[in-house]
Parts: structure tokens; sequence; C-alpha cells
């Protein structure tokens, strides 16, 4: 391999996402050989003593209150927005017009329009060799990334179902205090966007296939919570909740397969609970979050009197990304999807590719986000999907 080359990266937000993509940034280069080694040159956000404390915990060389300036730098060759949706766009189209790589946090913008000029913006910086990437992290679960290679091998036949529930519970206390992301300002909308735009993006890509209509109901349970950033006081101010809290969707494929889709940050004693299934004509898979490092596979040709979903361990070092990890049977954790997305964006530079998700997979997870939008808006109508 030739010698490596760094890349350097500045980063928009240091909460939670900023956390998890901080700790893939310093970690892939110590995990796989790769043709760049990215640099963490500095992070980003409005309060300057929490981001330069954030720079020191996380292992940025320095602190940027301002974007713009964060993109002006000349260390910064990769921007990465890990911020609220309402900054993906105006972010992500300012970096690619300065030539600078971007990885931007799904869902891609916080509605149609946004996310279409954001793939307008990556297309024209594309031919100068600026690279956009859209952060759908659980198709790096190596679990799903091989359920995807059963599905292009054959092994499950003709698609004819594939569902999929996303359930967490954080909101479920009606005294929980308001957050950016239960307004649809800076957030788009709540569970839709949230964990809808995952789901729908692992229907594209486990499937190869397209959502081409959408029914859809949604409901917001609590449309007032506490403004507080401390502990809630007893008949202090409260915030008006502009987004779902749930929704729940049937759709079709473009193959003729029927699709459902359930997310809500309201199920009590749900955490995490991403779970898939697809079901065809030779076969079946399934996963579960919460069981990260399993796949469980239906063999319709197997014999009757023995035949069974089997479980998968998804350790091997011939399972997608697990070459670089741990002997079979040590298994991975949630953290390490970040790992690989960085791996893959870095890979992809190098080579002069499209990384994926592109921009243009956000801007079609978009598109079925909208439908589903317009669909619960008037009351479970039948939406088509726009192109």
């Amino acid at each position: 391999m030739s010698p490596q080359t760094d890349i350097g990266v500045g980063m928009v937000g240091y909460a939670f996402m900023g956390r998890a993509h901080s700790l893939a940034w310093n970690t892939v280069g110590r995990v796989f050989d790769l043709p760049l080694r990215p640099r963490l040159a500095a992070i980003c956000g409005r309060d300057k003593a929490a981001a330069e404390a954030a720079a020191g915990r996380l292992g940025w060389a320095a602190a940027e209150t301002d974007w713009r300036a964060l993109i002006a730098r000349d260390d910064v060759q990769l921007v990465d927005i890990a911020a609220p949706g309402d900054l993906h766009a105006p972010i992500a189209i300012a970096a690619l017009a300065a030539g600078k790589h971007v990885l931007c946090e799904k869902p891609l913008a916080n509605n149609l329009a946004e996310a279409e000029a954001m793939r307008a913006a990556a297309d024209a910086a594309y031919p100068g060799g600026a690279r956009a990437m859209t952060g759908f992290n659980y198709r790096r679960v190596p679990a799903l990334a091989l359920a995807r290679r059963l599905v292009e091998q054959g092994r499950i036949g003709s698609l004819r179902h594939f569902r999929a529930v996303y359930l967490q519970d954080w909101l479920a206390d009606p005294d929980a205090p308001m957050t950016w992301r239960m307004r649809a300002e800076r957030a788009g909308s709540g569970a839709l966007g949230d964990l809808g735009a995952h789901v729908v993006d692992l229907a594209r890509y486990l499937t190869g296939d397209e959502v081409t209509g959408v029914s859809a109901i949604s409901e917001t349970f609590v449309r007032e919570r506490p403004l507080a950033d401390g502990p809630v006081v007893e008949g202090g101010p409260r915030g008006t909740v502009t987004v779902d809290d749930a929704v729940v969707c049937t759709g079709r494929l473009a193959s003729g397969a029927l699709a459902s889709f359930e997310v809500t940050r309201y199920a009590t004693g749900r955490k995490n609970g991403l779970r898939v299934e697809l079901n065809g004509s030779a076969g079946s898979l399934a996963f579960d979050l919460e069981r990260l490092n399993e796949l469980e596979f239906f063999d319709a040709s197997d014999d009757s009197a023995a035949s069974g979903f089997r479980r998968i361990l998804v350790t091997e070092g011939g399972h997608p990304y697990l070459s670089g990890w741990w002997p079979p049977g040590h298994t991975l954790g949630w953290e390490h999807t970040f790992t690989h997305q960085a791996r893959d964006l870095l890979t992809a530079i190098a080579a002069g590719d499209q990384p994926r998700p592109s921009f243009a997979d956000g801007l079609a997870v978009q598109r079925v986000l909208d439908a589903v939008a317009r669909s619960a808006a008037s009351g479970n109508s039948w939406e088509s999907v726009k192109n």
C-alpha cells in the first residue's frame, strides 16, 4: 500500500452524534488499513466553552463557534455534519461549494426542497473532486450487510414482504422537557425523520428496491412539554410540540412487494428496538438490533423435518467489516457502525468513487418521508413517492 495521506476533518456538533462520530474518527485508522488517515482538525459549536471542552475530551485539535469559519480552515478538507436538521442544508451546500468533502447525518434535510438542493450541490461539486455521503450508519452493521449479500445472492428468492419497526421510549414521560428534536423548525419532523429515515433507508439498501407509494397515520401524544434545562418545576413554562411522536405506514415497492413501517418514541420499555424482517419465495431474514451480532435466516429448501430459522453469529473474518476486528465469536458494538462508515467514506474519497449512501440516496429517502407526511396529514390517503 502507498504511504498514507492525512485528511483534515472538521465536525459541526458535539452532542450525541458528535461523540459517536468522534470515536469513529479516532478509531478507524487503528482498526483498518486506510489510504487516507483522518486528522481531527477542529470541532464546532455555538457555545465556546462547551466546544473547547468537547475538543479536549473527544480529541480535536481546535474549536470553532461558527461553521463558516470551520469550512474556511485550510486544515479542513472534510466537513462532518452532526448538527440539528435545520443546519444540514446550509452547511453542506457551503462546504461543497468550497470544494470540501461532506458527511451529513440522516435525515439528509428537514424537507424535500432542502434535500433536492443538497443533492444538486453534491452533483455540482463531484467533477471537482468533492464527495458527499449521507450518514445511515445501520448499513454498516455487519449482520445487515450480510443480509444484503444474501438477498443479492438470491438466497430468499423473490421478495414478498419487508417490515420494520423502530421503537424507543425516551419521550414516554409527559414531563420530559422540550428539546430541538420536538420542534419542526429545527428537526423537520419527529419519529418520522429521526427513526423512519433509518427504516426507509434499510428497505432500499436490503432489498435493492424502491418504495413507490405509501399510506400512513401519525400521532402527537403529548402536545406541550416543559421548557427546562434542569429539573422540571411544576407549573413552569411549557412549549408546544410541533412534530409527530409516532408513525405507522404501509407501502409498496417497485417489485410489487409489500412494506410496513412503524416508528415511535413512545414504546414504553423499548430503548432502541430496531427490528427488520424480509420474507421471500425461497426464505426469510430477520434482524434485531438488541442482538446486533446475529442474523436469522430461514431457508425454505431445508428438509421440513429439521427446518427453522438458523442463527448466524456474524463475527467471522469473511463477514462484512470483520476483517479488521477480533477473532470469531468476539462481538462488536453499536458504536463501530460509525467506524465502518468512516472507513467506507475515506476509501471512496481516496479512490475518487461516489460514497454510498450518496446524497442521491438521502434524497430518495426524503421523498418517501415526504409522501408519508403528506399521507398522514391528509388522513391516511395513498400517496405516490415523487421522483
